[in-house]
């Protein structure tokens, strides 16, 4: 098969390795933004942030990966089974906007991009939601499916074992983005619960950012060089969770399977990545501002996301839907976020009594 990737930072880039690896022809597409990186890609068959060569090829790279700016996109969608989207959150007007529209209606989307949009009335909306509403009014009917689950880029690229779930409409047209795509190291479970997988894996944004702050405030407590500290990090993991799996009813999406993912996905992200550092710099004494300001340069989509889900449960509790005594941690993470607040983690709203069965 032949795949085009649009966009070419670390997780679009990323799975081209398995993309290639399993036999496909492979064209990394950079946005507007990534024309240094798609240079460096053409120049030395490596992405700047990875440490491995992309798979096979040596320049001018006639069997490995082909790389493109975006100014060559139709050349390089010419004659494509389907298409990976892998812009970041931040890019989801644009792909909606300059991509989607020029794609064949037919052609298979597979979006990498995680995330949800809240609207004036309180609902959450996938990002594939939100493309396929936005087409309908340009009079263009497609189906987006996406990836979801708990995948770190640079781990992919190493090869680590990685499960993940691929959602969609259709099940045939799952089941031939698996077969392109499942190595053995990348494993595929699929679901044709779009909103669940879609939630599950945005919703642990803002709570993977609260489990950090107990890193951060050890730290703070202990010494940047103490040790670990685990029962708080499980405390605040627990109620997390917990939370989650009301978010994902709440969408109607709280199976068993959805919440796996989500709460996978949890994990991974309190582990590695931007949204552990700056939640430990936040746990540490630094507020928002001064926690991006150290981070300059690192974009935090996971700080977009948690605003967005806790102004729309703030909508609903003032509609009388819901109570804010449900969300603890996720409406002290907003106070941190949007009111600047320090952080003060409410346990004593985390503990509970029950009777038993």
């Amino acid at each position: 098969m032949t795949i085009a990737i649009i966009g070419s930072g670390m997780m679009g880039s990323a799975l081209a390795f398995p993309a290639r690896e399993n036999g496909n022809t492979v064209r990394l597409v950079g946005t507007p933004l990534d024309r240094e990186i798609i240079d460096e890609c053409r120049k030395s068959n490596r992405h700047p942030k990875f440490a491995k060569h992309f798979p096979n090829g040596i320049p001018p790279f006639p069997d490995g990966c082909e790389f493109y700016q975006i100014e060559e996109l139709d050349k390089a969608i010419e004659g494509v089974d389907f298409v990976i989207g892998g812009v970041s959150s931040f890019g989801v007007d644009w792909f909606g906007e300059e991509i989607l529209p020029r794609l064949p209606p037919a052609l298979p989307v597979l979006s990498v991009t995680k995330g949800l949009m809240d609207t004036p009335d309180g609902r959450l909306l996938t990002y594939p939601d939100v493309w396929e509403a936005r087409l309908r009014e340009k009079g263009i009917e497609r189906s987006i499916c996406a990836i979801g689950g708990p995948c770190t880029s640079y781990e992919l690229v190493a090869h680590d074992q990685t499960e993940v779930a691929f959602c969609g409409r259709d099940l045939a047209t799952l089941r031939m983005l698996k077969s392109a795509m499942a190595t053995d190291y990348y494993h595929i479970s699929l679901s044709t619960d779009v909103t669940g997988i879609e939630s599950a894996v945005a919703l642990k944004n803002g709570y993977a950012l609260g489990i950090a702050l107990t890193i951060g405030l050890n730290q703070k407590a202990f010494g940047l060089d103490s040790e670990l500290h685990f029962n708080s990090q499980a405390a605040v993991f627990g109620q997390a969770a917990k939370e989650m799996k009301h978010l994902l009813d709440l969408q109607g999406a709280g199976t068993l399977e959805n919440f796996c993912v989500g709460v996978g996905d949890l994990y991974v992200t309190v582990y590695g990545g931007r949204t552990r550092l700056v939640g430990i710099l936040l746990g540490r004494g630094l507020d928002i501002d001064q926690a991006k300001a150290e981070l300059k340069g690192v974009t935090l989509e996971s700080l977009v996301v948690a605003e967005r889900v806790a102004r729309a449960i703030k909508r609903l509790c003032a509609a009388g839907k819901l109570r804010a005594e449900t969300f603890p941690l996720l409406m002290h993470i907003d106070e941190i976020l949007t009111g600047r607040k320090s952080v003060n983690i409410p346990w004593d709203y985390f503990t509970f009594e029950t009777a038993g069965r």
